[in-house]
């Protein structure tokens, strides 16, 4: 069983980093659950928006596709507990060193991010 819930997170995960990477948001929404709220910072900056709101945004920015970026997010690490799982990304794109913090849950045996929390932490050279 916990393989098979590995392995579900992970698509999951395949499908918000598709989704974001290349602007694809029917896909990125399939990752989510409806009532999803993003909380984060960028550079000190409190961000909070619900998914209708951060889908839209990423409908209306050049993705990191488009604007000829190399894919290189990561899955960092995934925490299982019964239904419920904690997920750290490295989500590097658009000029932003991002880290996510996404909380999935099982509905209805479909995994889907309930949460998402999120920072840049901009990296020294």
């Amino acid at each position: 069983m916990f393989e098979q819930n590995s392995q579900d997170i992970q698509g999951v995960i395949e499908n918000y980093f598709h989704g974001i990477f290349y602007g694809d948001t029917v896909k990125l929404a399939s990752a989510f659950h409806p009532d999803c709220v993003l909380y984060g910072d960028i550079n000190g900056e409190p961000y909070v928006k619900t998914l209708t709101a951060y889908l839209q945004g990423v409908k209306n920015r050049k993705s990191p596709s488009d604007l000829g970026e190399t894919f290189s997010m990561q899955l960092i690490g995934i925490e299982l507990l019964g239904n419920n799982a904690m997920v750290k990304l490295h989500v590097p794109m658009l000029g932003f060193n991002y880290y996510d913090l996404l909380s999935l849950t099982k509905i209805n045996g479909k995994w889907l991010i309930v949460n998402k929390l999120f920072t840049n932490i901009p990296v020294v050279r």
